[in-house]
């Protein structure tokens, strides 16, 4: 964003100094470009964000990623505006091991973590030995040794900051099962040679898995639902107030709700529930 709109303000002066109108300057459509990760998401920006920026004059762009690191080392080197595929914890744990200046603009109806099996169809089945894989990034590592024990299959170790925990950190396993970290995008994949995955929702979308086939489904806290991220310099910039803007329109709404949608199954944000009691 920074070097664009230096060289549209100094082709401003230029137009100035020519005698034009410095409006004819600015007359072209401001271009934002989204980063994505495979899933929704990039759907969700061309189908409920992009038609409202697309009237106040925007070009969007989508860009899609194949893991969880480059859309934001994309966004903090200026390659994109903005991205959308990270929920809050991810976002706080990447920015500040990695140094970088990125700010939350507002959180999105998310797709919870599921859990995926071609070979059961209930926990009971579940038995020792059986591999389970799972994302292998720590914050969603975590996050999935979390959603675990929320279904009675492990506990951690009370010491534990639950939200950094990994398998060292497994105080009792009943079933005797075996837990694979692999990255995320590949889980959908193991899923005919081991017995069940959990995959996050994107990527659930992404491999064209039906959202209400999972086993279980995690319900998600806050700190767990997707956000849109700028730059820190940007959070303020008009571009970014619109893209609050569009998300806070009725346009928007009415994409999420459509039954039609695959959003219409994921799981809102506090700030929509609010809206929603209004």
């Amino acid at each position: 964003m920074g070097p664009r709109l230096g060289l549209r303000a100094l082709f401003g002066a230029l137009l100035l100094v020519c005698g034009l109108p410095l409006a004819q300057a600015n007359s072209d459509p401001h271009t934002i470009v989204f980063g994505v990760a495979p899933g929704p998401y990039g759907d969700m920006v061309k189908q409920a964000i992009a038609p409202s920026l697309k009237e106040k004059g925007y070009k969007v762009v989508v860009r899609e990623f194949s893991d969880y690191v480059q859309p934001n080392m994309a966004l903090a080197n200026g390659s994109i505006d903005a991205n959308l595929f990270q929920h809050s914890l991810y976002f706080d744990k990447f920015t500040a091991d990695k140094g970088l200046e990125l700010s939350k603009l507002i959180a999105v109806p998310t797709a919870g973590m599921g859990f995926y099996s071609h070979k059961i169809k209930s926990l009971d089945e579940l038995k020792k030995g059986d591999i389970i894989t799972l994302s292998n990034d720590p914050t969603n590592l975590a996050r999935g040794l979390r959603f675990l024990q929320s279904l009675g299959l492990i506990t951690i170790k009370d010491a534990i900051d639950p939200t950094k925990a990994s398998e060292r950190d497994i105080a009792s396993n009943p079933k005797g099962l075996v837990f694979k970290p692999l990255e995320a995008a590949q889980l959908p994949r193991t899923l005919d040679g081991v017995t069940a995955s959990l995959v996050n929702g994107n990527f659930a979308v992404a491999a064209g898995m039906d959202l209400a086939s999972a086993i279980k489904q995690e319900k998600l806290d806050e700190n767990l639902k997707n956000i849109i991220a700028v730059r820190s310099e940007d959070a303020d910039k008009p571009f970014a107030k619109d893209i609050v803007t569009a998300v806070k329109s009725p346009a928007y709404r009415a994409v999420i709700d459509d039954p039609k949608n695959i959003f219409a199954a994921f799981q809102k944000p506090d700030w929509m529930q609010s809206a929603d009691k209004q």
